[in-house]
């Protein structure tokens, strides 16, 4: 089928899932057993289906699934339905005539591009000029130092990771402890970075950046809450590495005034913010010469496979992508798991994830 061709919405499917961790993973507001999922999927009158998933982290997203499932029910999906859904930047566009709701306008911008794949008959980043095969970090979370270097170095031996990001944000000793251990147990040949999660102080945020540095992050992630204006540009231009913005820009709006105040690297998440806008921030990255990452939003493999569709796009010099975090997971809801073999993913030769899916083990909210 064209993806020229007209598509309307015909149906729509709301699902819950909880995918258990391994182990209780404590972020930087709480510790979570599971990890909470909404899918939904898209219908047009040709039968073809779109899919997408939203982490359900309020203190991300500002949504509950309650909230979620109400904005998408009562504003999005019967916008949705008045629109040609062949064209998911157009689409895109309609949906930011409603203001706020960045997660539901995310779901359903991945669930139209998904929906573009199916109706092109293939993957979005054969489409895109991207390449199947996608390098991979893996994210250490918070735990003691001693737990945070057996971790990773499992997680390198196991899979073959290069490039490891690690949370920071439990003090400055311990998380200079944590990345001396890390570089003892792992040698030179491993990339550490670090995420402070905005733990710090503006006035702590240098003294951070450069005992980070030190210690061999090659570029230091939120390392406090900041805006755009002089304060992060004093602390961008004194720190030896890259200060990575994240949380504090969700919009191409947003990065370009970064970028007027000397941003030189940033996180893209499609997860959440959808493949629309992390596509203009990653051609506008690349117009600044800055450094990208496709950065984990809690995805499981379905929410991997959407992230790394832009990450095959992202310039020679970007860091390896994120989106391996299904691995703390002991469930996920594809019929084929994802293999991760010497740090890298071999994409699915796919028209779209809703094939991919063992939709049996899903409970349906409508």
């Amino acid at each position: 089928m064209s993806p020229q061709t007209e598509m309307r919405l015909a149906n729509y499917g709301l699902y819950r899932y909880r995918l258990p961790y391994a182990r209780p993973v404590r972020w930087s507001d709480v510790v979570e057993e599971a990890a909470e999922f909404l899918l939904l999927r898209i219908t047009c009158a040709q039968g073809l289906a779109g899919v997408a998933e939203m982490t359900i982290k309020p203190t991300w997203t500002g949504a509950s699934l309650r909230s979620l499932v109400a904005s998408l029910e009562d504003v999005f999906l019967p916008l949705l339905k008045k629109l040609d859904l062949c064209d998911p930047a157009a689409v895109r566009a309609r949906l930011e005539g409603i203001p706020e709701n960045h997660a539901a306008k995310a779901l359903v911008d991945n669930a139209v591009w998904d929906l573009q794949a199916a109706a092109r008959g293939g993957p979005l980043h054969r489409a895109w000029g991207g390449a199947p095969e996608v390098p991979l970090s893996f994210t250490v979370t918070r735990q003691t130092p001693a737990r945070m270097v057996a971790e990773a170095v499992a997680m390198v031996e196991r899979h073959g990771f290069k490039t490891l990001k690690i949370k920071g944000g439990q003090g400055l000793s311990t998380d200079v402890e944590a990345m001396h251990g890390l570089r003892h147990a792992l040698g030179n040949g491993t990339r550490l970075y670090v995420d402070a999660n905005g733990a710090y102080a503006p006035t702590e945020a240098g003294a951070y950046a450069r005992a980070m540095a030190d210690a061999g992050a090659e570029v230091v992630e939120d390392p406090c809450a900041f805006a755009p204006d002089a304060t992060f540009t004093r602390l961008q231009a004194a720190s030896p590495a890259p200060v990575l913005v994240d949380f504090y820009c969700a919009s191409p709006r947003d990065m370009a005034l970064y970028i007027a105040a000397g941003a030189r690297a940033f996180s893209l998440k499609p997860g959440r913010l959808g493949l629309s806008d992390t596509r203009a921030m990653a051609a506008l990255a690349r117009a600044s010469g800055c450094r990208t990452v496709v950065g984990m939003f809690g995805e499981s493999a379905l929410g991997t496979l959407a992230a790394l569709q832009l990450s095959t796009t992202l310039p020679p010099g970007s860091l390896p992508a994120e989106n391996s975090w299904f691995l703390a997971m002991t469930q996920q809801i594809l019929v084929s798991p994802l293999v991760i073999t010497q740090g890298s993913i071999r994409l699915p030769d796919a028209a779209g994830s809703a094939g991919l899916i063992d939709w049996n083990r899903l409970e349906p909210l409508t």
